[in-house]
């Protein structure tokens, strides 16, 4: 049986919380039984609270790809010309779903260490009065980088077109809801900042969307990609169009309970000083972060570039075989020049900050960069410090620490 590293800080899947591990082996239950109805109806009711909606949210039985591509082949018709912003890996591949339903697919590129700039956004609706889709990934985990979503949001909304954001890996790490911030779609995972197992992709549809996706002939009916079918699940006696996850699901609530147990602002305020004691320790080591400016660093993620002359995977594997630390490598364009601290669930702990901080400081030894693990185990604990008393104040400055995108 493979054994799980001592310390799993990777950019997902991620640590699940032990609650919701228990959580998942509760019996089976038939899907089809008012009990389990009934049950299913509460998990949606916390999901709309943890997003604060409005209205209903999706639960779609696969990770957060399912629910990326069900939102492009739902939303997007033969007619339409989509705007994909893109600033990493994730955005750049979306343009491959958007290419098989829009007329046409224009991209707004950045390089993957900057963040999408709304001037151009604004710059490029002007210009193409006919863009009636906007796509954007929120925070893109290759690159580390955050977009300011409410602000694109809002100007697709004043154009009169859609956005479909991906939020997989930034929604419960900072204060972002798709409602105040114009989203039509807004895609998100149980398993990155809520801490629970990959399986599940959720999402919140707004009014305006669900009238175009049913007017839309194209849709997907009766199919694994139809959000229709799960809107007519999320309302209460309705029968489920596939079986679903029961264990996701019963994971999926332990998880939604610890998040409005502890609170959003609470959880925020954690994930932030998380990524900013690793990020002052990593730059005390010497090293680089990856994004152009720490103000669009997101607060699930810590992107540094590699020093020269040591492989991502000798680096990653040195971490994990002599301290039992596990990070991400790169992926896509950032694939051999950056490794990843997840931040993210039960990752989010400040003292895991150091812990890789020191790690990284002894495997750079190990491999003959000279780092003073010491000094980067002190800037660390310094950030901490500081941000003591902001942790303690879930709606003063500890608000403002976590809130790094403008939304």
């Amino acid at each position: 049986m493979l054994a799980p590293p001592p310390f799993m800080l990777t950019t997902g899947p991620v640590t699940a919380y032990p609650a919701v591990l228990n959580a998942m082996a509760r019996p089976a239950v038939y899907d089809g039984h008012h009990a389990f109805q009934h049950f299913y109806r509460s998990v949606v009711g916390k999901l709309q609270a943890a997003l604060r909606l409005s209205s209903l949210p999706l639960i779609l039985q696969g990770d957060a790809l399912l629910g990326l591509e069900a939102a492009a082949a739902s939303l997007i018709g033969r007619k339409d010309v989509v705007l994909n912003l893109v600033s990493g890996v994730y955005g750049k591949g979306y343009a491959g779903w958007a290419r098989r339903y829009a007329s046409e697919v224009i991209e707004l590129a950045v390089p993957f260490d900057e963040a999408i700039d709304p001037e151009r956004v604004r710059e490029a609706l002007a210009a193409r009065p006919d863009i009636s889709i906007i796509t954007v990934c929120h925070h893109d985990t290759p690159s580390g980088t955050l977009n300011p979503l409410a602000e694109i949001g809002r100007l697709g909304r004043a154009h009169g077109a859609y956005v479909i954001a991906d939020a997989v890996s930034s929604f419960g790490s900072l204060d972002v809801y798709p409602e105040e911030a114009a989203i039509d779609i807004f895609v998100t995972s149980a398993a990155k900042c809520l801490g629970a197992t990959p399986g599940l992709s959720l999402l919140a549809v707004s009014e305006r969307a669900w009238e175009r996706i049913k007017a839309n002939p194209d849709a997907p009916r009766a199919s694994f990609l139809s959000l229709l079918d799960w809107e007519l699940a999320a309302e209460a006696g309705r029968a489920f169009p596939v079986t679903p996850s029961l264990a996701e699901i019963h994971g999926l609530d332990a998880a939604l309970d610890l998040y409005l147990r502890e609170g959003p602002e609470r959880v925020w305020a954690r994930h932030a000083r998380t990524a900013a004691a690793a990020r002052a320790g990593l730059k005390a080591l010497g090293l680089q972060l990856w994004p152009a400016r720490e103000a669009i660093a997101a607060p699930s993620a810590t992107v540094f570039r590699l020093p020269e002359g040591i492989a991502d995977i000798r680096l990653r594997d040195t971490l994990l075989e002599r301290y039992g630390v596990m990070l991400s490598l790169g992926r896509g364009e950032t694939a051999g020049k950056v490794l990843r601290i997840g931040h993210m669930g039960p990752a989010a702990e400040p003292m895991l900050a150091v812990t890789a901080v020191a790690a990284l400081g002894g495997a750079l030894n190990q491999l003959g960069r000279q780092a003073d693990a010491g000094t980067g185990v002190n800037a660390a604990l310094a950030i901490l410090s500081q941000a003591s008393s902001n942790h303690a104040d879930s709606n003063g400055s500890s608000r403002e620490v976590a809130h790094a995108d403008p939304a």
